[in-house]
């Protein structure tokens, strides 16, 4: 999901954030030099990971590369304007995140971490040919070709019928060609089979309820989206990923306090995880309350000590001394 949003100045000066900005440069061409790093959840690069970024101003204009076996990756010749950086692997969840890129000031490094799928990503029941088609369909979902992932993700289903995980993937691509209702509908259905699965079930249903909260999040009716994000929480309360990812749909849509309960709900689930310390942080900063900012960032640089991540931490940690003084 991309969603454009206003942010502070505090965090468009370290390129950790959302906003919305004019690009010059014609069709993304320009000077400036991108770099970053891609790691898993314990900190290991990984390496070929793809790296691709789209010029959100002109959608049609594209570059990528691939990571070094350090996880590392850099690209120049960018032009001004706000990019979205997009990490896939095969066997991981695809990351993103936008970057306000200029041409004078130097670019912030990008870092962007990779979670393993799980069982419920992945199906089960699916071969080898399946799964290889299912990182095809994330690919071209990643890269907002979501005709294109349908269709496979739509063949899958077809050739796997039982394999009913396949539905959210088919309803994503729906919710983001804005056919909300057609998504609600299988989401729905989903959540309602994932009760009669006794292996996976309490998981798929909790997912298939957080993506009914963000489908009323893009109609407007917050209400409502509280509602089935509270749902889905209390149908998998042990998995950390599902309140994070609330707590990204609040934070992309500028709704903080929802999203700094969902960011602490995830660092309750799971302490050691330094990414919801970071968002929790950023969260804070974007209200300006500093003092918390600082405890959140603080324990991320615990947790994260010694990647280019961290280095940018240390930046914002400074600037809120200064701030503060």
């Amino acid at each position: 999901m991309r969603t454009r949003s206003f942010m502070v100045p505090t965090l468009i000066a370290f390129g950790c954030l959302l906003a919305l900005s004019a690009a010059s440069g014609q069709a993304g061409r320009g000077l400036a030099r991108v770099n970053g790093t891609v790691v898993d959840e314990a900190g290991n690069p990984v390496p070929q990971a793809k790296i691709e970024l789209v010029l959100i101003q002109s959608e049609e204009t594209k570059r990528d590369t691939t990571t070094d076996k350090n996880g590392q990756w850099a690209l120049l010749g960018l032009g001004t304007g706000i990019w979205q950086v997009t990490a896939s692997a095969p066997g991981y969840q695809p990351a993103s995140v936008e970057c306000n890129v200029k041409q004078l000031d130097r670019n912030p490094v990008i870092a962007l971490t990779m979670k393993k799928m799980s069982a419920g990503d992945r199906p089960s029941g699916t071969d080898e040919a399946s799964l290889a088609l299912i990182d095809m369909g994330n690919q071209l979902y990643n890269n907002n070709k979501f005709d294109e992932a349908l269709a496979i993700f739509q063949e899958l289903l077809v050739k796997n019928p039982t394999v009913y995980q396949i539905k959210l993937s088919i309803g994503d691509c729906y919710r983001e060609k804005g056919e909300f209702d057609t998504a609600l509908a299988i989401y729905t259905e989903t959540a309602d089979t994932a009760l009669t699965d006794a292996v996976s079930g309490k998981e798929m249903r909790a997912k298939s309820l957080a993506r009914i909260g963000e489908c009323h999040i893009k109609k407007g009716d917050f209400e409502t989206a509280q509602n089935y994000f509270k749902q889905s929480i209390e149908t998998f309360p042990e998995n950390e990923v599902l309140a994070y990812n609330v707590g990204e749909i609040y934070f992309s849509n500028q709704k903080l306090d929802e999203a700094i309960d969902y960011f602490t709900i995830a660092t309750q689930i799971k302490p050691d995880w330094s990414e919801a310390y970071y968002k929790l942080g950023l969260a804070y900063l974007n209200k300006t309350e500093y003092e918390k900012a600082q405890q959140s960032l603080n324990k991320f640089l615990e947790l994260e000590p010694d990647t280019e991540r961290s280095t940018s931490v240390k930046s914002i940690l400074d600037y809120i001394g200064k701030i503060k003084k």
